[in-house]
């Protein structure tokens, strides 16, 4: 007897009965469906099931241990939390494009093998680019556009690989994998893709500020997290994964100082906080893995509250750059007190998620001698508060007033944000909570006094210097060049070259088979007359005119040759004409022949 269902099986298939519901009942369902899948994930045993026959192959829907049972949890809570912050968008297919990313998101978490990961793997990225679509804009239809073709690039990747693997073992079994064959690099393309690794970053800064406010929301939990469990799963313990997720730390929050729009320096930051995560997958320890996951789940729930306490600025004022906005403390005081709960836990202080996340990576990487990884990641997380907790808040909420007639979010909004703080605190100040689902045993105590000090060293001399230096931190309205400017200019400078050079050249080879075409029926009119007027003019370009006559008769006859042809139809055996064409093509054959040989 089966006592459970895939869980993004329940999500992507009570997805298509959205539409036939209205008003309470359609709410009530898209509460319920994360509520199912919850329950159904608390009946799912460890081991494999759902195995499903395929050719030669076998595809496995439900691989489940603790390190899939901990990513599954943390999504099927942001799923409740998102779909509740949306619950008073009205538009159905905003709901049904959510529930189809969340379903694909657990379809890859709980995915056995890499065929049945691939094909939930760009269900998400088909479904997602919809929450950035139905932002309606000129923005978002072009920033959907660049962001689908960027995933469909690190699709076809992933694809390559999984095909040249499946060739060399004969499976597709997903799993730990050996890095350094050509699948594996391939393989780790497409992960790192998903994950926001630099230089393939660009798509999440571009993309995620022009979604919905609701879909923001779903995208900042889903696709940079599940490729966090992918290499997890895959390649943890491969090297030059910590040195690329100590530089994102470090790049996003130097972006991140550069920002004005407040949902693009937030997605800086997911780079940053992923960052963490794939250095923790590099040092591949119990520590270091337990901290990725434990902080993908504080990331997962503390990025939404940051992004729906963003998104309920937007939606209450119509605005979202940092110089547009300030004085909204008065009007918008529970959205500030929310996000701020965020704003603590992203920046690692005590009694917030993230102090007991983060600081387990940071953590890893000194006890196994990685001293310049620790600095980097400790002066992120430096750098984490300076601008996601004071710049943004101070300059949204307390900066100069800009006058704007505000008021508090929906109630659906401010329940969801207060799930959300309310779990970023239980964490905080209850991680046993969090450590019960990590996939190794937990034996790191966060609230050590010299931990404790030592971060609060760090936030206040943080604090110290963002007042220090408020008039030079403020909200800019310039544009950051970023990596997107490549395949931006180069996408504009391959269709230019497309249109302009490539095409003229394509249409040479027609416009001279068109002009051979019409002198081949120009000659086969008359060849006989045509092959006279050709001889004729050669003798009089080179006597200047007819042997016997003088120039100007000559020229006479001659045009009116050449305005009279082909003259009256000559009634002959079509044989002679053929013979006279067959003997010019292999006269211009023979001289072809002679010149190449």
């Amino acid at each position: 007897m089966i006592e459970w269902v895939p869980p993004g099986a329940i999500i992507l298939v009570g997805a298509f009965l959205i539409p036939l519901l209205k008003g309470k009942v359609k709410q009530a369902y898209l509460l319920l469906l994360p509520l199912i899948a919850f329950i159904n994930l608390l009946y799912m045993g460890e081991g494999t099931g759902w195995v499903i026959p395929f050719l030669e192959y076998s595809l496995v829907f439900g691989q489940v241990d603790k390190l899939s049972m901990a990513f599954g949890y943390v999504f099927v809570i942001m799923a409740f939390i998102g779909m509740l912050y949306a619950l008073h968008v009205r538009e159905d297919g905003q709901h049904f494009a959510a529930f189809m990313y969340v379903g694909s998101a657990l379809g890859v978490v709980f995915a056995g093998d890499f065929l049945s990961l691939f094909v939930f793997w760009e269900i998400m990225a088909f479904s997602s680019v919809f929450l950035i679509w139905y932002g309606r804009e000129k923005a978002s239809r072009e920033a959907g556009l660049r962001y689908l073709l960027v995933h469909v690039a690190g699709g076809l990747s992933l694809l390559a690989g999984i095909i040249i693997r499946l060739v060399n073992t004969g499976s597709i079994e997903f799993g730990p994998m050996d890095f350094g064959s050509l699948d594996s690099y391939l393989i780790l393309f497409g992960f790192m893709l998903n994950a926001a690794v630099p230089p393939l970053h660009a798509w999440l800064s571009d993309a995620y500020p022009e979604a919905t406010v609701t879909g923001a929301v779903f995208l900042s939990a889903f696709t940079t997290k599940t490729a966090v469990y992918v290499l997890l799963r895959a390649f943890s313990g491969v090297e030059i994964l910590i040195w690329f997720g100590a530089a994102m730390a470090i790049f996003g929050v130097v972006y991140a100082v550069l920002e004005n729009d407040i949902r693009r320096l937030l997605a800086y930051h997911i780079i940053s906080q992923v960052g963490y995560m794939v250095a923790g997958v590099g040092i591949g320890t119990a520590l270091a893995v337990n901290g990725s996951v434990s902080h993908a789940f504080s990331h997962i729930l503390y990025k939404g509250l940051l992004f729906m306490g963003a998104g309920a600025v937007i939606h209450m004022t119509g605005r979202r750059k940092l110089t547009e906005l300030g004085g909204l403390y008065r009007t918008m005081p529970l959205t500030l007190s929310l996000y701020m709960v965020g704003g603590f836990a992203i920046s690692a202080f005590p009694l917030f998620s993230g102090f007991v996340s983060k600081s387990m990576v940071v953590s890893a990487a000194a006890h196994e001698n990685y001293a310049l990884i620790w600095l980097m990641l400790t002066l992120a997380s430096a750098g984490t508060f300076l601008h996601t907790g004071l710049k943004l808040p101070y300059f949204t909420f307390f900066a100069r007033d800009a006058g704007i007639k505000a008021k508090e979010p929906p109630i659906n909004m401010l329940l969801a944000m207060g799930i959300a703080a309310f779990l970023n605190i239980l964490i905080g100040v209850y991680p046993a909570v969090l450590y019960g689902i990590l996939p190794n045993p937990v034996n790191y105590i966060p609230y050590t006094g010299e931990h404790v000090v030592w971060t609060l060293q760090i936030l206040l001399f943080t604090a110290l210097g963002f007042f220090l230096l408020l008039g030079k931190l403020g909200g800019e309205p310039t544009v950051s060049l970023d990596t997107d400017w490549f395949y931006r200019k180069g996408s504009r400078g391959f269709m230019w070259f497309v249109n302009n050079p490539l095409a003229a050249a394509s249409q040479w080879p027609v416009d001279i088979l068109m002009r051979l075409k019409d002198y081949l029926i120009w000659l086969g009119k008359n060849p006989t007359q045509a092959i006279l007027l050709y001889a004729g003019t050669i003798v009089f370009k080179i006597l200047g005119r007819f042997p016997g006559m003088p120039s100007h008769a000559s020229e006479r006859i001659l045009s009116e040759a050449w305005r009279n042809y082909p003259g009256e139809p000559v009634r002959k055996s079509p044989v002679g004409d053929s013979v006279i064409l067959v003997l010019i093509f292999m006269t211009a054959y023979a001289i072809y022949y002679y010149l190449v040989s």
